[in-house]
């Protein structure tokens, strides 16, 4: 390149870098000059609107409940606060808060960079920025524009404040999760205790709440949470404001007593609720949107949902009846195997013990234990614990508070548990969700319908089904041999899976063996299509997109064909309605458009998404509109006459699929029409228990989604399901899975059956000619060995008869065992 060129590209570079900060800073100035007829508002820095509660309505625009909140802000100031509280806010949040005037120029380019391309997801501001934008600016606005107001709104603070009022302002305004404004009520709701107190631990903890109030809360996302808290601990050890020891020792005391009952007053248990759990998913959704620059709490937003509160009444009675239905069961059954074993085996063991002095081997009997233990925990501790409190005895306290905490967790442990969410099978609609037993209790706000991760058994299968029906490796009459096998995982491991209740059906076609939930078919299924594109098709049908995530929750061993992976209700529900949407993506949605307390709409929520589903309206599609069609097909014969048949009284189209764990540790149903789509689970919060063999996905979920569905419909039309072009129907014959024969040997073993244009069978049955020429050979046979030599055959043989359709119809015992028989070789 001539030198002359370099220096035209070097002066194109220059004129152009010069072009764009002449714009910026003009802008700049603009904004300023238009800004400082508001200068007045740094006169009154405390003024604010008067507090009005959050209203959520329903789809209907019936109210739900109201977010409010006691003045939950305690001043403290600056001298009050522990130094690595302070050194935790300057590791986290500015690192350079007392040498910069008020803004990072680096970061300020970082962030108009990535505005102007559409991927900035906030960061980037200094403490001082913070404070500006959360005073002056709506920080939801994710634009140059406002990042521009938010600058100049910071050099006035700088003009006007000192470095350490500044700060006090930011540790005593920002929103920190839950309500809570300012570090002492932040402290004081998540720890118990006043910040004057907080552990080094603790306040990385309550500073990273700064940055995203939901995701860091210790409370909801105490994993990701922890993860971050050693982050954080780690730069503030190497910064030197704090030693690796102290740090250490503060982490695990934190963690070696982590425990909730420290938290006091919270305004979610003093609220009227008609659907609390979709409530309580609603105000994580608004902190997730809004990122503390509104007050959810305080600042009169009206928020209006997608709930249907009449199904959510539906949802509510079917799943909590069922619930003290299936808790009370288990309970009997518990104390039943207890019964047994203190009359039968306790005996015999204290017997062997005291004869041959074996010490290690007698119990006193498992029932009186769990007696004693029940009454020690109802009747006793009570006592201690107001013996404790009453005369300040910590020993006793601790010993109590402990075991109260056991105690909670051998309920959790013991207790069955459940989930309905339903959604609109086109549009996303979340119209009821039920996340538990209850939602009184402050131990059970875990909503689990949106945040349990556990297995969905055999309700997974269709996941990965639908992939080999697409990429056309199978159709509904694909013959699959049911019986034993060996599949071997690429580490070398065998995996021997059964079916339920261990029986096996020889050869049938996929319809059946999908609707029917057989094992052995369904991984033969899944090695026939490969593990990638299995995991593809599953992980866009779920909604998990990153690849990290998908490595995580999948693993590449066909225990995965099983369902041994975790998912949520509202994940599988999702799934299932891409079969009702033909095939498209559908994205569950709770919030419809949010309106301010003057009625000012200032967030769409739907309307983005549906903005977004245009744009990238190629990815919406999962699989083709005839996949989902035949998939739909087969998951209505698991309703007509399949695993769900029990339930199978609709007047209408509908289709489903139960599933069930290896241990009937989960049960699961999910189902759908052209308009709803319905997810139900019941089992258990943590792994280890059983719900026995009785209370398979059918048997205990399957009843909560029948009658939810047929109440959800009844005053909606009957809709069938749109069978797209493509689709070819045919006869077949059900032994075989091919063509009829023409001499009518299929008889009533003929059926109709549908495929993807050009994946239909072109061969003929051949299970019924191998039939009539066996039967052939069977008939020579016999004449052959039992007949006597040169006497008439005048009337057919006993025993074998015109309906015979299996050799195993007839035994044969040749006179010879050593002659040659070809129907025992």
């Amino acid at each position: 390149m001539s030198i002359s060129k370099k220096r035209k590209i070097i002066i194109d570079i220059l004129l152009g870098t010069t072009f764009f900060f002449a714009i910026f800073i003009g802008i700049f100035l603009g904004l300023g000059l238009a800004a400082t007829v508001n200068l007045g508002r740094l006169e009154d820095l405390t003024a604010s609107s008067s507090a009005l509660p959050t209203q959520i309505y329903d789809v209907n625009g019936r109210l739900i409940t109201e977010f409010f909140s006691d003045e939950k802000r305690d001043l403290v100031s600056l001298d009050e606060v522990p130094d690595h509280l302070i050194n935790a806010i300057l590791t986290r949040e500015d690192r350079d808060f007392y040498e910069h005037s008020g803004f990072s120029l680096r970061g300020l380019f970082r962030a108009g960079v990535h505005i102007l391309m559409g991927q900035y997801s906030g960061g980037a501001s200094t403490i001082t920025q913070q404070v500006a934008g959360h005073r002056y600016c709506d920080r939801t606005e994710k634009t140059l524009t406002r990042k521009l107001v938010e600058l100049w709104w910071a050099l006035q603070l700088e003009r006007e404040y000192t470095k350490d009022e500044i700060l006090e302002f930011y540790i005593n305004e920002m929103p920190l999760g839950h309500g809570t404004n300012g570090v002492e009520a932040a402290s004081k709701f998540y720890f118990g205790h006043s910040v004057r107190d907080i552990t080094v631990a603790e306040s990385v903890l309550l500073i990273n709440t700064y940055a995203k109030p939901t995701l860091y809360s210790p409370i909801l996302n105490p994993d990701i949470a922890r993860a971050r808290q050693i982050e954080i601990l780690d730069q503030m050890v190497s910064l030197g404001y704090v030693s690796r020891a102290e740090a250490d020792k503060s982490f695990n005391d934190y963690w070696n007593n982590y425990d909730y009952t420290r938290i006091n007053r919270n305004p979610w248990s003093e609220r009227d609720d008609r659907a609390p759990w979709f409530s309580w998913y609603i105000n994580k959704e608004l902190e997730d949107l809004f990122q503390g620059a509104v007050d959810i709490y305080r600042g009169g937003l009206k928020v209006y949902t997608t709930l249907n509160l009449d199904y959510q009444e539906i949802a509510d009675s079917l799943l909590t009846s069922q619930l003290e239905n299936v808790n009370s069961k288990y309970k009997e059954n518990t104390s039943n195997r207890l019964e047994f074993g203190d009359e039968f085996f306790v005996p015999v063991l204290n017997l062997l013990s005291l004869s041959f002095n074996i010490r290690d081997v007698y119990v006193s009997g498992g029932k009186q234990k769990i007696k004693a233990k029940q009454f020690f925990r109802e009747d006793l501790n009570p006592v201690m614990d107001m013996v404790g409190t009453l005369f300040d005895i910590n020993t006793v306290k601790q010993y109590s508070a402990k075991t109260y905490l056991n105690a909670e967790k051998a309920i959790r442990k013991n207790k069955v548990e459940g989930a309905l969410v339903c959604i609109d099978s086109k549009t996303g609609y979340i119209y009821s969700m039920v996340g538990g037993s209850s939602f009184s209790s402050r131990t059970n706000w875990f909503n689990r319908a949106v945040d349990s991760k556990v297995q969905p058994g055999s309700s997974f299968k269709p996941l990965y089904y639908c992939a080999a029906i697409e990429n056309e490796k199978v159709t509904p009459a694909t013959l699959i041999v049911d019986k034993p096998v060996i599949f071997w995982n690429d580490d070398g491991t065998p995996y021997t899976p059964m079916n339920y209740k261990g029986k096996w059906y020889g050869s049938r076609l996929l319809r059946y063996c999908l609707a029917q939930s057989l094992n052995i078919p369904a991984l033969k299924v899944l090695e026939k299509i490969g593990f990638d594109a299995a995991i593809d098709e599953a992980s866009k049908l779920l909604g998990v997109t990153d690849l990290s995530e998908i490595e995580r929750i999948f693993p590449r061993k066909f225990p995965l064909g099983l369902g041994v992976i975790e998912v949520s209700p509202l994940q599988m529900a999702r799934a299932y309605a891409t079969f009702a949407n033909e095939g498209k993506m559908v994205e569950p949605l709770g919030i419809r458009y949010i309106e301010d307390r003057n009625g000012k709409v200032i967030l769409e929520p739907e309307k983005e998404l549906r903005a977004r589903q245009k744009r990238l309206e190629n990815q919406m599609k999962l699989m083709s509109p005839q996949t989902a069609y035949i998939m739909t097909s087969i998951l209505k014969s698991s309703v007509d006459w399949g695993t769900l048949h029990a339930w199978a009284h609709f007047d209408r189209p509908i289709a489903g699929k139960t599933g069930t764990t290896q241990n009937w540790s989960d049960a699961w149903t999910i189902g759908f029409t052209p308009q709803l789509t319905t997810a139900v689970w019941i089992g258990f919060d943590n792994p280890g228990n059983s719900l026995g063999i009785n209370f398979a996905g059918g048997l205990s979920a399957g009843p909560v989604w029948a009658k939810f569905m047929a109440r959800a419909h009844k005053n909606l039309p009957v809709e069938e399901f749109n069978m797209p072009g493509g689709i070819s129907t045919m006869e077949i014959c059900s032994k075989s899975g091919l063509l009829p024969n023409p001499d009518g040997s299929c008889g009533d073993d003929v059926i109709q059956e549908i495929f993807i244009s050009g994946t239909e069978p072109r061969e003929f049955c051949d299970y019924h000619k191998k039939l009539n020429e066996n039967r052939d050979q069977m008939l020579n046979v016999i004449r052959n060995t039992i007949l006597l030599e040169d006497e008439p055959l005048d009337e057919p043989l006993s025993g074998i008869s015109e309906g015979s359709d299996s050799e195993d119809d007839i035994i044969i015992i040749p006179n010879n065992p050593d002659e040659s028989n070809p129907l025992l070789q």
